[in-house]
Formats: structure tokens, C-alpha cells, sequence
């Protein structure tokens, strides 16, 4: 198909980015509401199920390759200092070291900014880089690390973000603690104008932790030099960033960097970036002369990788008697860590509701630990959290139903830029949801009898997941009918490989079956971006709808040659072309391919541009049941109904699939998860999945899903939107809104833990 260059621009992670990419100049017609598909939106397993339930799959973590050695880091045990003096003589006589990395002697690589490098004698967080080793066995590496000798100069530490700000506080960069000098502000209408409107106002200040990652496959990255061509298996979740990052530090061209990944066992968004694991590896890798392996360990993992910053929001709401909001304004803080990060969490407070008049304020701050990084939905968990509570107070405030107060609030359009959304359909999810739940039985707060009390809540969700170009696939058509899509992708274990397979299907009506997907390989696959922010499948399932589409009419056109037919007089079905009313007049895409004597067809679809002019938005209700136990505190989560706009659903098992797991990751946050610091040696005290709790089977809940859209023309071919983000977002709010209900006592800093329900109750 004809093709033009475009720019284009659209949200992912915690900033819009804006994009120049090759798309279609002929739209593929919207598959529409209510079509009869065959294969996409059915509930089919994953086709690489098998692979991985039989543990033949192979991760990152699993590559071994001939002579490979083994890359152990030594980590600052100092939550600030310097290094005076490092000794690496007794370590490098261990027998079996190959390599030893310190400041002294590898590359000053810049990074986080310039405002690091690789290896730097200025240590800024517990498990800063100091050394790195190679050797025969990961053992080897290990015990030789303990042989490296260090003197450090101590130096003054945070680790509070509040404290951080206050004057006089250590600093962690000499220009100050707060990121960038100066707090992020956004404003419209007259905040002051608005509260003098209002009938009631409501002011409360509420604090989120911070969470780690914790993946189940920790960081790793297996390299290999060939001559002067690099080598990468990375678990990541971009094969291209990663690449292109790793060409920049080492100053050589991308087009000798190849990374692989096949398969991962999770990320949430803290492999969105290069690390410097794979750098050192890289290194130790050319100056051994062997493939190097270096893998994380539990340890590094909640340390070193990133987390979801911590918040405290000081939030005030003003409403009429009717319900109409006229005024909000939005103070907050968060840490970035050591080196810069996004801990800005207002996106929700500014856009979900109708509201003329709205102010929000926020700091990121430095201090001494790890770096912050993207997860699952970044600072919407904590805003929505805090804002959709003190929407149930303003509602109660005034003696309105917190549905309804929501309802009355509802945004036609983008509050912040006034355009039209291409879909929206949450009241839809409201009334759907509700009815599922049981809201109609919602009692007052605390009214319940005995000690066991059960209560409802509802949050609200407004995320992006539109996705956008560029993203190709590339669609191999071969002469024993089978297919071949490449797409340079990722599959997170979200089901990518699965949906990928289904659209091809869908539009060559061919079985599942006879279509093999390789992703990850920057060396064969076209140009995806990278897998966040809920942006895959909208970005990749319409490139490769577009690439079997255009084999479609690839395989007509040669019918009609081959048949010396017109091709407005054939017809496709199947994947057999036939005359019109002669169906025994036909050829099947094997005879097709074999009659044109070719061994391959090849076609390359690209991902259209967003339509311009448009908010693209995913919308969706969560409504939580809980039990608390007033003896003990103990919150038991009996169900969640998600109810979501998210467009067209490609497989309903992998959606749901996403969902449950969003849900479970919302709950640890609500009730659970949380990394605690001692405050006095500036040390994380629960490094490790023994006592950082996340949840386990026994809380998994009733879940019921509910998704009201049935495609989203405007934005694609496929009309997906990504259900990845927004399945989290709105469960802690809901699950802390139900907590209120059922005890009449609002718990405003989470995780929610038995203790500081028995707190609150008897405050």
C-alpha cells in the first residue's frame, strides 16, 4: 500500500512522546461494532502455552552459551558516601577471576543524565555499583567480591522524601534535592474563584509507599562478542531501546548490536531501559574474550532497579449542593531516588471529572536510595488512590451516593484540552458494574452489626493506551499455505505471540495453526516500540492487520492473473479464492504461491497515525466488596467487578488473564506490599521476597470482568486499546472506599494493614 511519513504523538509511561514514522496512506476499514469475527475476541489459549507450562521455553535467565563466564556487582553497603580507596590485588588472585571492573579502570560511561557514570567513586543509594566481576562460576565471582577491599568516606543521608525537602537536610546532588529546582505546576480557571462557589469543601492529606517490582525473572543479560558485532540476550521489554542504549554507551553502531528476547517472566515496567549490568557484562565480555552472564539477585532486585515512588498528596475539593464540582487543587511530593525520575501522580485529579476550575502542584525529590522507574500505570495508582477517596468524602459531605457524585462529574470531554474523546464509554461500565456488584445494597458507612463488617466501594480509572506508529510487522506467506509473522515486539507474558497469530488469522482465514510469530530479534524483525504503558497490542495488532490485509490482495490479484478473471469477480474465503457462482472454479493460497513460482510472498504493514484533534483514553470502574474483622483488622477482599472501556477485546482468556493479574497486583498494594526504610542507618530493611510481603493465592478474590466496548474505529484498524495499565489503577481506591463503608473510619495512608485499622477504630 502507498505509504507517507508522519509525525505523531501519544502517551507512554509517564510522558507523551512524539514520534516519526511510516504509515499507510490507505485506511483499512474498522472491522466495527457487532462483526462476526471468527478468531479475534475469542477465548483461545496462548500458542506458546505449551513452551512454557512444559519449561521448555527459554528466557534470558535460562541462556547458556560455550565458555560462558559469570558477572557477580559489588554494592555500596552505605546508604551515601565516596570511595577513598578501593584494593582489588586479593581478588583478582583468585583462582578462576578473569576480569574486575571498578571506576579506576572502566570506561567514564555517563549516565542517569551525566549526573553519574558507570562506575563512580560517588555513591548515592544502599546498592550503588563499586565493582564488577567476571569469572569461571557465578561462586567464584561471588566469594571474590567479598575480597575486594574498600575504604568509604561517609557521607550525610535522606531517605524521606519530607525530610528532604525541609532546610538543612543532606543534600544528595549539591544543586539541591528537588528534581529539576522547582515543582511541576498546572493550572486552568480560577481555583480561588472556585472554592467562594462552593457549598462544602473538603481538605485531607493521604500517603502512598513505595513498591517494589519483584519481578519473577530478575534482570539478566547473556552477551557475546563476534569480532567487532555485539551480542544480547536481555530480559527486557524493549529489544530496540535497549539496543540503541547500549550502541550510545559504548560509542558503536547500532546496526552491530543485535538483542533477543523471546520470553520473559515479568517486568511492570522496570526493564523498560538498558541497566548497567549489561554494560559491565558487555565489557567484561570483550576483555575476556568469552560470552559473560549476569543475573540479578533478589537482593540487587529490590534495591537497585527501580520501584514505584512513594506519595503524600494533600488534596481540596470543592462541590455545591448538587453535586457539581467548582474547585480542586492538588499539592504533592514524591522521591525520585538518588537520580532523576517521574514521582508526579496528579494526571488523575486533572483530567478524570468535569471541573472548570483545578491547580495541582508537585515535587520529585533526591534522596539516598534506588532510582525510581515506571510501574503499572506510574503515578495514576497513587493519584486516582488518593483523589477517588476524597471524591467519596466530598459525596458524603453533601448526602449524595458516591456513584452518583461521579455520574454528575462525568467529562464529555478531555477536561484538560477540551477535545472530543474517540470513545467513551464509562457510564456504561458505572451502570454494568454496579448492577454486578450489588450497589443497590450498599449500606451506610459503619452500620453493619457484629464484628465482621462488609462494605462496597467504587473507583474510577481514565489511563491512554492508544498506542501509535511507528510499528511494522512483516507477514512471510509460504507455499505450503502456512504463515509467518515478524514484528520486533515484545511478549511480556501478556499474550502478544497469541493476539498476533489471531489477527493474521482473522484476515487470511487460515487456521492458528499454520501461523508460526517470532518476536524480539532486533537483528530480523521491523522497527515496534517499546512494551509499556499499555500501548502493544494498540500499536502492533493494526501493522499486522495491515500486512495480511495487503497479502490478502496480494493473493486476489494473482488469482485473477493466474485464472484470467477480474478479481471484483472472485471471492476469498477460507484462504481459497473462488469464482463467483462457480465454486468449483478456485485456488487455494498454495496454488496461488506455487503458480507465481515463488517460495516466499512478503508484505510489511505499518501501524496507521492517531487521528488528530482527539483525546485517546481508556475508561473503566472497579467496585470492590470487602469484609474487616474489628477484632483483629483483618481485611478480607471477597470480589472485584472491573468494568472497562478499552475497545476491541482480541482475546477474551489473555484479557482476562491481564486483569486478574492487575487486580492482584492493586490488592498487594492496597493492603500488603510496601519497602521499609530505617530511617537511622538509611538501609532497606526487607530486601527480599521473605520479608517484602506481596500477595499469594489465598487473596485472590472473586473477580468478575465486564468490558463494555466493542472496538474504538477511530484510532485503528483494530480498534485496541490496552487493558495492561488500567486493570490496576482504580483497585486500591476501590478496595479503600469499600474499608470505609464497611467500618465508617477512612484509612488514608497505604498499605491498609491490620494494625492501623485497630488504630484508627479506636482513634
Amino acid at each position: 500500500m502507498p505509504r507517507k511519513i508522519v509525525k505523531s504523538k501519544y502517551f507512554f509511561e509517564e510522558d507523551f512522546i512524539e514520534t516519526i514514522g511510516e504509515v499507510s496512506t490507505e485506511k483499512v476499514k474498522d472491522w466495527g461494532p457487532n462483526s462476526q469475527l471468527k478468531v479475534v475476541g475469542k477465548s483461545l489459549s496462548r500458542i506458546d502455552g505449551y513452551d512454557k507450562v512444559s519449561g521448555t521455553a527459554k528466557f534470558s535467565f535460562d541462556i547458556s552459551l560455550p565458555n560462558m563466564v559469570y558477572a557477580k556487582t559489588l554494592r555500596c553497603p552505605l546508604p551515601h558516601a565516596k570511595i577513598k580507596k578501593i584494593d582489588i590485588s586479593e581478588a583478582k588472585k583468585v583462582p578462576g577471576v578473569l576480569a574486575v571492573l571498578t571506576y579506576e579502570n572502566a570506561p567514564k560511561i555517563p549516565w542517569y543524565y551525566g549526573m553519574s557514570f558507570l562506575f563512580d567513586p560517588h555513591l548515592r543509594y544502599e546498592g550503588d555499583e563499586v565493582a564488577c566481576i567476571a569469572a569461571e562460576t557465578e561462586q567464584i565471582a561471588v566469594d571474590a567480591l567479598k575480597l575486594i577491599h574498600v575504604e568509604y568516606e561517609e557521607l550525610p543521608f535522606v531517605v524521606d522524601a519530607g525530610a528532604a525537602m525541609k532546610p538543612g537536610a543532606a543534600k544528595v546532588h549539591d544543586a539541591g534535592n528537588v528534581v529539576r529546582g522547582e515543582p511541576q505546576i498546572y493550572k486552568r480557571g480560577d481555583i480561588e474563584k472556585g472554592f467562594k462557589q462552593a457549598d462544602v469543601v473538603v481538605e485531607d492529606t493521604f500517603s502512598t509507599q513505595v513498591e517494589i517490582h519483584n519481578p519473577t525473572e530478575p534482570h539478566c543479560s547473556v552477551v557475546n562478542w563476534d569480532g567487532s558485532r555485539l551480542t544480547i540476550w536481555d530480559s527486557t521489554q524493549g529489544v530496540f531501546s535497549v539496543r540503541d542504549a547500549i550502541a550510545g554507551y559504548l560509542k558503536m553502531p547500532a546496526s552491530k548490536v543485535r538483542v533477543i528476547k523471546k520470553y520473559m517472566g515479568g517486568a511492570f515496567g522496570s526493564k523498560l531501559e538498558a541497566g548497567k549490568y549489561t554494560v559491565m557484562a558487555a565489557l567484561l565480555a570483550r576483555e575476556t574474550g568469552r560470552p559473560v552472564r549476569i543475573a540479578l539477585d533478589r537482593r540487587a532486585m529490590n534495591l537497585a532497579v527501580g520501584n514505584r515512588p512513594g506519595s503524600v498528596q494533600k488534596l481540596k475539593v470543592g462541590a455545591k449542593k448538587d453535586g457539581t464540582l467548582t474547585a480542586m487543587n492538588h499539592y504533592s511530593y514524591g522521591a525520585a531516588g538518588a537520580y532523576p525520575s517521574g514521582a508526579g501522580c496528579s494526571r488523575p485529579f486533572r483530567t478524570l471529572y468535569k471541573c472548570f476550575n483545578v491547580r495541582s502542584e508537585e515535587y520529585t525529590v533526591f534522596i539516598n536510595t534506588g532510582r525510581g522507574r515506571p510501574f503499572r500505570a506510574p503515578g495514576h495508582v497513587q493519584g486516582t488512590f488518593a483523589f477517588e477517596s476524597i471524591i467519596d468524602e466530598t459525596a458524603e459531605k453533601i448526602g449524595m451516593d458516591p456513584l452518583a457524585f461521579r455520574i454528575k462529574n462525568y467529562a464529555e470531554v478531555d477536561p484538560a484540552s477540551n477535545r472530543p474523546y474517540t470513545g467513551k464509554l464509562l457510564r456504561q461500565a458505572y451502570k454494568r458494574g454496579a448492577a454486578a456488584i450489588g450497589w443497590q445494597d450498599r449500606k451506610p458507612a459503619g452500620s453493619g452489626s457484629g464484628p465482621v463488617k462488609t462494605g462496597l466501594g467504587v473507583a474510577t480509572q481514565i489511563w491512554w493506551g492508544g498506542g501509535g506508529p511507528p510499528a511494522y510487522a512483516t507477514l512471510k506467506l509460504n507455499r505450503d499455505g502456512s504463515a509467518h509473522v515478524i514484528a520486533g515486539s515484545q511478549d511480556l507474558g501478556t499474550g502478544t505471540y497469541t493476539f498476533i497469530a489471531q489477527v493474521a488469522a482473522e484476515v487470511l482465514e487460515i487456521p492458528m495453526e499454520k501461523i508460526q510469530v517470532t518476536l524480539g530479534d532486533t537483528a530480523v524483525a521491523p522497527y515496534c516500540g517499546s512494551s509499556g504503558g499499555s500501548t502493544t497490542a494498540p500499536s502492533v495488532s493494526p501493522a499486522v492487520r495491515d500486512a495480511a490485509e495487503q497479502m490478502k490482495t496480494k493473493l486476489i490479484s494473482a488469482a485473477a492473473a493466474v485464472l484470467e478473471i477480474p478479481g471484483n469477480q472472485l471471492v476469498y474465503k477460507n484462504g481459497i479464492i473462488s469464482v463467483k457462482n462457480k465454486p468449483d472454479k478456485k485456488l487455494t493460497i498454495a496454488n496461488i504461491v506455487r503458480r507465481m513460482r515463488e517460495r516466499v510472498l512478503l508484505t510489511t504493514g505499518a501501524r496507521n497515525a492517531n487521528p488528530s484533534g482527539y483525546a485517546i483514553n481508556t475508561f473503566g470502574a472497579q467496585f470492590a466488596r470487602v469484609e474487616v474483622d474489628t477484632y483483629t483488622g483483618r481485611i478480607s477482599v471477597k470480589k472485584i467487578v472491573a468494568a472497562h472501556d478499552i475497545g476491541r477485546v482480541l482475546n477474551r482468556k489473555t484479557l482476562e488473564n491481564q486483569v486478574h493479574g492487575g487486580i492482584l497486583q492493586g490488592l498487594g498494594f492496597a493492603l500488603i506490599e510496601e519497602r521499609v526504610m530505617d530511617e537511622f542507618t538509611g538501609k532497606m530493611l526487607n530486601a527480599n521476597l521473605y520479608d517484602y510481603k506481596m500477595p499469594a493465592i489465598y487473596n485472590v478474590p472473586e473477580i468478575e470482568v465486564i468490558i463494555v466496548s466493542e472496538g474504538d474505529a477511530k484510532i485503528s484498524n483494530t480498534g485496541v486499546k490496552g487493558i495492561g495499565e488500567p486493570a490496576m489503577i482504580p483497585t486500591p481506591a476501590a478496595i479503600a472506599n469499600a474499608v470505609y463503608n464497611a467500618i465508617g473510619v477512612r484509612l488514608k495512608s497505604l498499605p491498609i494493614t491490620p494494625d492501623k485499622v485497630l488504630m484508627a477504630l479506636q482513634g
